[in-house]
């Protein structure tokens, strides 16, 4: 019952959002148009609840910029300046309402990361699959990407086995709270943050 109410508030709150925020989704996929053209969005496969694999979609920030061999520059040599505002106001992120609707994500939930660190996790981290991931979490409203991995992971795993819809709540509270502040956006040096190797036992 609780996971079905969950699931409708999700559905009711996508909705609404999508709704209320066409205008600026309208706007931002002009901008990202005129400067950088096509594709506007950014969609990549990332594992879902119980590791299945979905299709997030974002708002892209980086341009298709390779070296003369053919291969992508690094992130952050290829994030556009629109991109970093896009990033630093959050707003990449709203094409992933359409997720939630779908029901591919929640509002709510450990963020879904690269389907290449499924086999670097150990047994305790695999558990963070156990919550259905979401647009923000636990561990976003406590540093977000500034965070070490270990300590991401730790809270992820700490959300799923306290999960409740008063602490839906109260992350999403936090998260307007740290959009707000633009906290934790990316860890110093790096256009989000360090890839995960696997943990060191």
């Amino acid at each position: 019952m609780r996971y079905a109410l969950k699931r409708a508030i999700d559905m009711i709150a996508a909705a609404a959002a999508l709704a209320l925020l066409s205008p600026v989704l309208l706007l931002v996929a002009l901008a990202i148009r005129l400067s950088m053209g096509r594709p506007v969005l950014f969609r990549q496969v990332r594992p879902g609840w119980h590791e299945q694999p979905f299709s997030l979609v974002k708002f892209r920030t980086m341009a298709d910029i390779r070296d003369a061999s053919g291969n992508l520059l690094p992130d952050g040599e290829r994030l556009t300046p629109l991109g970093e505002l896009l990033r630093r106001l959050s707003l990449d992120e709203l094409p992933q309402l359409w997720n939630v609707l779908k029901g591919e994500l929640s509002l709510v939930g450990p963020r879904p990361l690269l389907m290449e660190y499924l086999p670097r996790y150990s047994a305790c981290e695999h558990r963070r699959h156990e919550a259905k991931p979401g647009i923000t979490g636990w561990a976003q409203v406590h540093g977000r990407n500034a965070l070490t991995w270990e300590r991401r992971f730790a809270l992820d795993v700490w959300y799923v086995d306290h999960w409740s819809l008063g602490l839906d709540l109260r992350i999403l509270a936090l998260t307007a709270r740290a959009v707000w502040r633009r906290e934790g956006i990316s860890q110093p040096g790096y256009a989000t943050m360090t890839k995960f190797l696997g943990t060191q036992e």
